[in-house]
């Protein structure tokens, strides 16, 4: 599968005589968004090869994952169950509807809850209740996944950086592990908590040719500011590139800060993966009446 990569054109990039690129793995299907196909991939073929019929997962209200899940499990023929973190409100944000559209059945649990939701019991529960499934980790995180996550880097891309933003860390670890030893691999986490993902991180891969930068979380996991909003909106604007809020946003907007800093030596070609996630923006612009892109 040949992805299209975008040169970044802006006056910042010459005056620092860097070159950015951007690879547009959020067009590789239309709901099932960037790096989620990559990581449904190989669990869906696992599940279809043990002879599974439901697959089980876990998100937020607003997850990409918890949307892709429901779209690929309807898509392959899958009953899918979502258990949701916090209460059912009505009516549904587009993120749930979407899900509940493709069939997927959503189950909510408390937030307390929902932190137990990888301990033996908790799961026990769920197959009392469910009876069998395929479970999939919340953000679609397993080996499988990693498996997938690790195509996403194709031969030519050779730059000299690799930047991607960071959440469960399934797709920086296939991308650190595709990566080759001259290239250095550049998180950017959208969550807090800096030192379980250095640790989740080092338990999928091997290489050592990477680093994290936690300047530009804005505030914590899916939280916003005025600064991302105009940054997303102006960025689309010049470069016909919609960045979502949780994600690509603030790896955007941090890739520029540091190459306005200096971090990136003259002559260094960057690539930054857009991992997709823009079925969120959606959800964020109702939720905070503020006017983000969402194609």
């Amino acid at each position: 599968m040949k992805i299209e990569t975008q040169e970044i054109s802006i006056p910042l990039l010459k005056e620092k005589e860097v070159c950015l690129f951007i690879k547009r793995i959020d067009k590789v299907h239309p709901f099932v968004s960037g790096n989620k196909w990559f990581k449904l991939k190989y669990n869906l073929l696992e599940a279809k090869k043990q002879n599974y019929k439901t697959l089980l997962t876990f998100g937020g209200a607003y997850s990409n994952h918890i949307a892709a899940t429901a779209f690929a499990a309807h898509e392959k023929g899958f009953k899918s169950i979502g258990i949701i973190r916090g209460e059912e409100h009505f009516p549904l944000n587009s993120t749930l509807q979407f899900a509940r559209e493709n069939g997927m059945e959503l189950h909510y649990v408390s937030r307390s809850e929902y932190r137990e939701k990888s301990t033996p019991d908790f799961l026990e529960k769920l197959k009392t209740k469910f009876g069998s499934f395929y479970l999939i980790p919340e953000g679609g995180t397993n080996e499988l996944a990693i498996q997938g996550t690790a195509e996403i880097l194709e031969e030519n891309d050779t730059q000299d950086y690799i930047c991607c933003a960071v959440g469960t860390c399934g797709t920086i670890s296939g991308i650190i592990n595709a990566s080759n030893p001259k290239q250095t691999v550049i998180g950017f986490p959208a969550i807090k908590g800096f030192d379980l993902l250095q640790k989740d991180i080092e338990n999928w891969t091997v290489n050592k040719n990477w680093k994290l930068v936690n300047n530009y979380v804005c505030g914590g996991y899916a939280k916003i500011d005025k600064e991302l909003i105009q940054f997303i909106n102006s960025f689309n604007a010049t470069q016909n590139i919609p960045l979502d809020v949780v994600y690509t946003g603030k790896m955007m907007l941090g890739i520029l800060d540091l190459i306005g800093k200096d971090y990136f030596p003259k002559g260094s070609s960057i690539l930054a993966i857009h991992t997709g996630g823009l079925q969120g923006n959606k959800g964020m612009s109702e939720r905070l009446g503020v006017s983000l892109p969402t194609n």
